[in-house]
């Protein structure tokens, strides 16, 4: 039996890394269904893809999933705008059918109005510094290969998955100020828009919390945390994490070619192609 919600919100998935778990994100979706699926940013990394990243056939796989929601449940998809996946910017807004591409989006539900975005518009590094921004974004990643490299071990040794990355973050004072200070900030937003909540991703920190009578929440990601935000039809929301739904179904073995590379889906979505496009006035 699949999970039924009536919203699931899902961020940060940065299909194109190393560090993305497409694989897992799609036997996650593949146990769900749902009237609204919003993709909150940074589905895609441009970033990553503009220099040494690679689109493989499990990156495809989850696109694959997203329309076959559409297709046999009619689930309602909504694409928004993050950073990591600015090249979009040349073609939003678009919709086609059940499917659309905005930058941000106000949802209502059982009579509350909540403002979504993906979070970098209020990150003033990331929007005024993004030289510095992309530095950052190289160091990330060099701590995501550690990670990776740490947990193949302890895989080894028949030991849990250990977030290296998120310790790191949480004992870091100017990090945790940082996540304080957006998440105060983007409550503020969310007063200033006449909502009752904001939905947000970008930091890689799911999160339901009451900040100055705001409801604030965080999607999270699906590069450490492995989270979504869903909604039930009381309009309630709660995170779920691929740990615990992996518990209760067993998934199925990867096809052998799932790490394979994906040329052809890898032409249709290179950012540089799709600038040449918008300049020649196309989409």
């Amino acid at each position: 039996m699949k999970s039924f919600y009536k919203t699931i919100v899902i961020s940060d998935v940065h299909l194109g890394t190393k560090g993305s778990k497409a694989r897992e994100l799609v036997r996650f979706l593949k146990q769900v269904t749902c009237e609204n699926l919003i993709l909150n940013g940074d589905i895609i990394d441009g970033w990553q893809l503009r220099k040494y990243g690679k689109w493989k056939k499990r990156h495809t796989r989850f696109f694959r999933r997203v329309l076959k929601m559409v297709e046999e449940d009619n689930t309602k998809v909504t694409y928004l705008r993050g950073n990591h996946d600015d090249f979009l910017d040349q073609i939003l807004p678009m919709a086609i059918g059940n499917f659309s591409i905005q930058r941000e989006m106000v949802y209502e539900s059982n009579g509350k109005r909540y403002f979504i975005t993906h979070g970098d518009i209020f990150d003033s590094i990331t929007s005024n510094l993004k030289w510095l921004a992309k530095m950052g974004d190289v160091g990330y990643t060099f701590l995501l290969y550690i990670n990776r490299k740490y947990n193949n071990y302890r895989r080894k040794k028949g030991l849990p998955y250990y977030s290296l990355s998120q310790v790191v973050k949480s004992k870091v004072k100017g990090a945790v100020a940082y996540i304080d200070d957006f998440e105060s900030e983007l409550a503020k937003i969310a007063k200033i828009k006449n909502c009752d909540g904001i939905i947000c991703g970008h930091i890689h920190q799911p999160a339901i919390k009451e900040i100055e009578g705001i409801v604030y929440l965080n999607s999270g990601d699906w590069v450490e945390s492995l989270s979504a935000l869903v909604e039930d039809e009381q309009g309630e929301w709660s995170l779920v994490y691929y740990s615990e739904t992996e518990k209760v179904a067993p998934l199925a073995l990867a096809d052998e070619d799932d790490d394979a590379p994906d040329e052809e889906f890898t032409e249709l979505i290179n950012p540089k192609k799709l600038e040449e496009l918008s300049k020649a006035g196309i989409g």
